[in-house]
């Protein structure tokens, strides 16, 4: 859904106001909707979900008053490259002491990102993301599982509230039972029509149809229904409703529609990623985070014997989520292969993804529990590491700036590992959706 952006002009505007907004329209039209342009002196402002000043004038300071009354994002791009230009310093610090804020984005990729996080800001008044679940905490690994704040009635409750997202449960044990009613040949046929690009690695033939049942069957309860941003199963703790895991299904079901997928029904992960992937287009995943300084607790849950060796091991940290990096589409990763299942808490015929991200710059990121914080921690992922007969099998290295940092303002167990920094972006980001962005260093 793209946003409308209304172009104001000022009294003593000139011809380079339209020559800057057909500019404008070829730059960020694949991005935005530019609607008439008002005159910000006499025209009533239609709805919009920001508005946009081609040309910024000293008009700015004598009708500052006229500018606070369009309360709503104010975005400035002045200059030819899609960006302010520099001469907009001294009004935008003048707006900014009036308490009159804007958006005056220095990168043309910035600009876009600010005008994809408004349609966001747009859709997800009417997104849903749909969750199957039954009696989540109450399954596999409760004493794990119970202590999960994204299950609580008032984590869907601020989800809504904050964010305009609706959460829909739906029964996974039905889920389950449609998935091993589809017949063989519908799932060897889905095979057969991604199989010039999806690698499998060697499974039993009843895995493979395991996989694609179970996708089959998600992509048959959600539809076609443009709402349904994102899904999420509660696969582990309650993986008894399947002989499968949905792994594969998110994989297809990303690359067919750009559905959010959400690994054990996180739904506070899911909204994390689905914030930072539709504004920033960036590739990212969900996966767990094990900091070296975590010790024996870490390497307990893993079941490997040591952290590797590096360097400055107490600002490390190992991101593992499955027995491999964790859910990663095809198109995102440099490597690529789904595998048998590792984990004993699932069925012996689940699968899981061995894929890549490209080594180096990442950000981690999470929403805490309020959802008004989204913390970020720039770092650097320096290689992989293998632990036959673990349950880390190929999972990835992060140097972070400062890992007792991380170990003290931690949101979450769960962090979405996101390519490359982009902190400038992720802060205005926050400031459309009202949250402190922390940038842990």
């Amino acid at each position: 859904m793209l946003p409308r952006l209304l172009p104001v002009r000022f009294p003593s505007s000139d011809a380079e106001f339209d020559a800057q907004l057909e500019r404008l329209r070829a730059l960020l039209g694949d991005v935005a909707e530019f609607l008439p342009a008002i005159d910000l002196l006499t025209d009533d402002a239609p709805p919009s979900e920001a508005v946009i000043y081609p040309q910024m004038l000293g008009d700015a300071f004598r009708h500052v008053e006229a500018m606070r009354v369009l309360d709503r994002p104010r975005l400035v791009i002045t200059s030819e490259f899609g960006t302010m230009a520099m001469w907009d310093w001294e009004i935008l610090r003048y707006l900014r002491e009036e308490g009159v804020e804007t958006f005056a984005p220095y990168e043309l990729e910035a600009a876009r990102t600010l005008c994809r996080a408004l349609g966001l800001k747009r859709e997800l008044a009417g997104t849903r993301f749909v969750v199957f679940q039954d009696d989540p905490g109450d399954g596999m690994q409760a004493s794990i599982f119970k202590r999960f704040y994204w299950w609580e009635e008032e984590c869907t409750q601020r989800i809504l509230d904050r964010f305009g997202v609706r959460i829909e449960h739906r029964s996974f044990r039905a889920l389950g039972e449609a998935a091993k009613g589809i017949p063989d040949a519908e799932a060897d046929a889905a095979w057969e029509r991604v199989r010039e690009r999806t690698r499998l690695g060697e499974m039993p033939e009843r895995s493979r149809r395991a996989a694609f049942k179970l996708y089959l069957a998600i992509k048959g309860s959600l539809g076609d229904d443009p709402t349904i941003g994102g899904a999420g199963i509660n696969c582990l703790n309650e993986s008894f409703f399947s002989d499968s895991t949905p792994c594969l299904a998110w994989n297809l079901l990303y690359e067919e529609r750009g559905l959010t997928w959400g690994c054990e029904a996180d739904t506070v992960s899911m909204l994390t990623q689905h914030l930072l992937h539709r504004a920033l287009a960036a590739p990212l995943m969900m996966t767990n985070l094990y900091p070296f300084l975590m010790g024996q607790a870490a390497l307990k849950h893993e079941r490997i014997a040591a952290f590797p060796d590096v360097e400055h091991p107490e600002h490390h940290v190992l991101v593992a989520h499955c027995g491999y990096l964790g859910v990663l589409p095809e198109s995102m990763s440099t490597t690529w292969t789904l595998r048998q299942k590792v984990l004993a808490i699932v069925d012996d015929d689940a699968t899981a993804i061995d894929a890549r991200l490209p080594e180096g710059p990442v950000t981690l990121a999470k929403l805490s529990p309020s959802l008004g914080t989204l913390s970020i921690i720039e770092g650097e992922l320096v290689g992989y590491a293998q632990y036959p007969g673990s349950d880390c099998l190929n999972g990835g290295v992060i140097r972070v700036p400062n890992g007792p940092a991380l170990m003290e303002r931690i949101s979450s167990h769960h962090a979405i590992v996101m390519q490359g920094h982009r902190p400038t972006e992720i802060r205005m980001l926050g400031r459309l959706f009202g949250m402190t962005v922390e940038e842990v260093v």
